[in-house]
């Protein structure tokens, strides 16, 4: 299965629920831009999804180069870290595996690409957080080294930005393992896509240091 039926299997608040079906990847060209890794640092997932809260680790910002995270980097692998924290209620910590782009033309567009296991371990997550102020209906659409994978829909926006959410089920997984550039495409107008690369070096070692 590929990210655009992984498309059906959004986690939403109380968990994970399907949506019916996903559309094809998007056939508008990209406009291709350089981006720059960051220490993995985004916002913390909101308090209506206990099951799978993210590390409460602040989103990088354009121009800052170590930012402020509030939780433990416990390792770094490549491009991705191990970020853990134990979020408020949580009865232990929660790790999770980061990386956080921003484009070095388009300061304004970044994302936060997150890798999180559910707290009862069966699901693993991947969730993409995109700057306030992207095309909604278009979704994220999602390249692995010249090769279209599929689109996925935005679940929810908070006041850090818009977040996907797709179940990271076993093809995906391997794809990203053995992948050298995945390419996440936002779009600002229905014509406009932007594309993000997001490099994948160190995401396999990165992945199996989640606890």
């Amino acid at each position: 299965m590929g990210f655009r039926s992984l498309a059906r299997s959004f986690v939403l608040t109380a968990g994970i629920a399907a949506a019916a079906t996903s559309p094809v990847f998007a056939q508008q060209t990209p406009t291709p831009a350089q981006s720059r890794p960051a220490t993995p640092a985004p916002k913390p997932a909101p308090a209506q999804q206990p099951a799978t809260p993210t590390p409460n680790v602040e989103q990088v910002t354009p121009g800052q180069t170590q930012p402020p995270a509030p939780g433990t980097v416990r390792s770094n692998h490549g491009a991705w870290s191990v970020v853990c924290d134990k979020p408020p209620g949580a009865s232990a910590e929660q790790c999770a595996l980061m990386q956080n782009v921003i484009a070095e033309d388009r300061p304004e567009v970044g994302l936060s690409v997150v890798v999180l296991k559910t707290a009862d371990r069966k699901s693993k997550i991947l969730r993409v957080l995109a700057p306030l102020g992207v095309l909604l209906p278009n979704g994220l659409g999602l390249n692995v080294d010249g090769k279209d994978i599929g689109r996925a829909y935005f679940v929810r926006c908070f006041a850090d930005g818009c977040y996907a959410e797709v179940v990271l089920e076993d093809e995906l997984l391997k794809t990203f393992r053995s992948g050298a550039q995945a390419t996440f495409i936002v779009f600002q107008t229905p014509e406009e896509g932007i594309g993000i690369p997001v490099d994948l070096k160190g995401f396999a070692e990165g992945y199996d240091a989640l606890p």
